[in-house]
């Protein structure tokens, strides 16, 4: 299972109004995201930069990415842990600065993932599991900025929340 995997997608720009790129506000930021067996993704710039707001964007994208392979690293920390997870949801966060010379760089990333246990005993290892879970973070470990994670663990079945510090 070690050793390289290849990733595949065709981007497709679909916003040509009749003059294609003409001038700056001739032509729609319109996208089709597409991986062969599934669903096309129709995605824009963000607003700012004369976008669809109501489709993804590439700033989403990475943001999404980010969170999700956490999620999944951190399922499994999970399980080698002895951790029984019975839920987690994120509101993740980046901060992106523009450089004033028409480009810009996300400056960091934070992840607030709220985790439900099954049983209290399991909230330090639950806590523990951010850490692995950023370490084996494929996407994590591609980006040159800062991935906080910010966790709450709670435990099912009781309404006080534990919180742990940052990872």
């Amino acid at each position: 299972m070690w050793g390289e995997h290849r990733y595949s997608v065709r981007t497709t720009w679909t916003g040509d109004r009749g003059t294609g790129t003409s001038g700056y506000r001739d032509y729609d930021r319109a996208v089709a995201i597409g991986i062969e067996g599934k669903p096309t993704l129709q995605a824009s710039s963000d607003k700012p930069f004369r976008g669809d707001p109501t489709k993804w964007n590439p700033e989403d994208l990475l943001l999404a990415s980010l969170s999700e392979c956490h999620l999944l690293s951190y399922l499994h920390a999970c399980v080698q842990a002895g951790v029984v997870v019975v839920g987690y949801e994120d509101d993740a966060s980046g901060l992106m600065v523009e450089d004033g010379r028409g480009g810009g760089a996300f400056r960091e990333v934070v992840l607030r993932p709220r985790v439900t246990v099954a049983e209290e005993s399991m909230v330090d290892a639950a806590t523990a599991a951010h850490a692995q879970a950023n370490e084996w973070c494929f996407i994590a470990n591609s980006v040159n900025f800062p991935v906080r994670h910010e966790p709450t663990i709670v435990v099912a079945g009781i309404s006080d929340a534990r919180a742990a510090g940052p990872a």
